[in-house]
């Protein structure tokens, strides 16, 4: 059975639903599935000033914080953040900025990644944001599952082929997107599966 982490960072609740479909999708797969959440590191002060973000704290109190044992464990990952700036938020770069000791072992090899994103509009550097990620895992020696153009919900969702990406506004998610949201997990696990039977 393929292990699939789900490792999100959300400030209101975007990407915890981007990682919750992506968690029933990776289990019709068959996956043993995880959903983390990157620590976050932001003041309280900044917090409390935004009732969104409060209210997405309460909702994912009971989900467990991802851990280095974590990215042992999978051989899949699945992450979704939001674009900060055309980058990846702080609160994962900080997550990521500690994964050294697993790297220079060799323990990050070969796990099979794949990324979704969020912004504002459409082109607030969703795809560089998800090529960012990607660039550091390259660097893991880890294989990218990029959904391409895969599945024609793809084009559904805006047709972003480095991975599923989605537009917010105060009324939600402008595209909908959960069905390749769940086409990219499915692939996800398809990819490290085969790769774990060779």
């Amino acid at each position: 059975m393929t292990n699939l982490a789900v490792i999100y960072y959300s400030m209101t609740g975007t990407n915890f639903q981007l990682a919750n479909w992506a968690k029933e999708a990776g289990e019709e797969a068959g996956a043993n599935v995880k959903v983390l959440k990157i620590p976050e590191t932001a003041p309280v002060s900044a917090i409390e000033k935004n009732d969104a973000w409060k209210a997405h704290v309460e909702e994912a109190k009971d989900i467990p914080e991802v851990t280095l044992d974590d990215l042992e464990w999978a051989d899949a990952i699945v992450f979704s953040v939001p674009t900060r700036y055309g980058n990846v938020p702080g609160q994962f770069k900080q997550f990521i900025d500690s994964t050294g000791g697993l790297w220079a072992t060799g323990k990050l090899a070969n796990k099979v990644v794949s990324a979704m994103t969020s912004a504002q509009n459409a082109h607030g550097g969703q795809e560089q944001t998800i090529l960012q990620l990607y660039t550091t895992m390259y660097h893991w020696g880890a294989i990218i599952a990029a959904p391409g153009y895969t599945d024609p919900v793809l084009f559904e969702a805006g047709g972003n082929p480095y991975g599923t990406s989605v537009s917010v506004g105060r009324e939600g998610m402008k595209e909908n997107v959960e069905a390749a949201v769940k086409h990219q997990a499915k692939r996800t696990v398809s990819i490290a599966s085969a790769l774990s039977s060779l």
